[in-house]
């Protein structure tokens, strides 16, 4: 029994009931003004002067002024975010069942019109209450403490209340009157809260907007993990691979080391201007002394020497002038051939021999990368994030990458339209 009570309790003057409690206050604010309004319409139309203490006609100014509230919300969009972000905080319901934009549709104003209409309908009448109904609660309470005090000097009962079990009933009814306006809260809020997502809830045209704009946040993210992957993977192999050798000949190759330390420090450095290129992906743009992208046209030969470096010998045949290519094209062709190359560093290790190609056939560049198939890529265990990031760059420019197996190497083949998609 005392959990019954205690829930019962908790349901009239809980922390949310009284949230919501205070969300129909403020709508009973906001009708005021329409009220105002309606008073100036009833007031000659009824011929009277004392629209304010006359509660009929109050009532009749409310409900003139209510459909002023509906055109209101219909006339400025801006009405249903600021309602969504009331009701998210007062009413407990989740940010992704409310529209957080202003209303563009017809049918969406007229969702937040009848959203707004009833905020206000069922605010002014609880407000009402909630400035009424406490002091006569608080009267009737005190009745028998009143009348003990000062008998008829203080309080005089009408004839027919005049009696003991009307005083010894009045703290009773006092109470019974404070619940009945904490349920009528309580049953208000709780209709307004399950209305609200139907009301106030993204229209389809929301819910398009807000996946196209998860989705180019993802674009986004993708392609920062993919420049990342790409040019810091990349950069991190290669030193592994030119700090392990240099260890290797510490002590009977001298010079070797020092050019290997020169590589070292060459590739850390470019690097670092690389992910400041990369990084500016999140910007809006590209930020005062942001390091460009590197392209064929002017860092393939850098990435050649920096490779071999590594000890990989590489054979490059390029059949077109990397500088006639279009900055996109060019960008992402060079990040694909560095992330082949890198493939062939990370799972074949130095000391292999690999052969670049780059050429133009059929409207089409054309990148072709092998190494031999006993130490291929696909033989390490862990591999795919870079050709599956090389697949991503081809599909993006409209073109084709393929790799594996063939005649006792391992190949990768990337085909990019000269003009298309990007």
């Amino acid at each position: 029994m005392p959990y019954a009570v205690n829930g019962f309790l908790r349901l009239l003057f809980g922390r949310q009931a009284r949230l919501r409690w205070i969300h129909l206050i403020l709508g009973g604010a906001l009708a005021m003004p329409y009220v105002f309004v309606g008073q100036l319409v009833v007031g000659p139309a009824m011929d009277s002067r004392y629209v304010f203490n006359d509660l009929p006609l109050q009532l009749l100014s409310f409900a003139v002024g209510l459909p002023l509230a509906a055109v209101t919300a219909a006339v400025f969009p801006l009405t249903r975010p600021l309602e969504s972000g009331a009701v998210r905080s007062l009413c407990g319901i989740g940010a992704d069942r409310l529209a957080h934009g202003p209303a563009r549709t017809w049918a969406a104003k007229g969702r937040a019109a009848a959203w707004f209409t009833l905020h206000l309908g069922f605010g002014g009448i609880i407000s009402g209450m909630s400035l009424a109904v406490p002091p006569f609660a608080g009267f009737l309470t005190a009745l028998p403490l009143l009348v003990w005090l000062g008998g008829d000097t203080l309080v005089e009962l009408p004839g027919p209340l005049d009696h003991t079990w009307v005083l010894a009933l009045a703290p009773v009814a006092g109470v019974a009157t404070m619940l009945a306006l904490a349920g009528c809260a309580a049953v208000s809020g709780t209709l307004l809260a399950r209305w609200a997502p139907v009301l106030l809830g993204p229209a389809p045209e929301d819910r398009l907007a807000a996946a196209e704009a998860r989705a180019a946040d993802l674009a986004v993210r993708n392609r920062l993990a993919r420049e990342l992957h790409d040019s810091v993977g990349h950069a991190l192999s290669a030193v592994t691979l030119q700090a392990s050798a240099a260890r290797r000949v510490l002590d009977t190759d001298p010079e070797f080391v020092r050019e290997a330390l020169a590589a070292i420090e060459d590739t850390t450095r470019r690097t670092v201007g690389e992910l400041d290129a990369v990084l500016g992906v999140l910007r809006d743009g590209d930020a005062p002394g942001t390091a460009p992208a590197p392209t064929l046209a002017g860092d393939l030969a850098g990435l050649l020497r920096r490779t071999r470096a590594c000890g990989l010998r590489v054979t490059s045949t390029v059949g077109v002038d990397p500088e006639a290519l279009p900055p996109v094209l060019s960008r992402e062709a060079y990040r694909i051939v560095q992330e082949g190359l890198s493939n062939a560093l990370r799972h074949a290790g130095d000391a292999t021999s690999v052969s670049l190609s780059i050429g133009i056939a059929d409207g089409h560049l054309e990148i072709t990368v092998e190494n031999p198939l006993e130490r291929a890529p696909s033989c390490r265990p862990g591999g795919g994030h870079g050709l599956r990031g090389i697949a991503d760059r081809a599909r993006l420019l409209g073109g084709t990458a393929e790799a594996g197996p063939e005649r006792g190497a391992w190949r990768l083949h990337v085909r990019l339209p000269m003009k298309g998609p990007a």
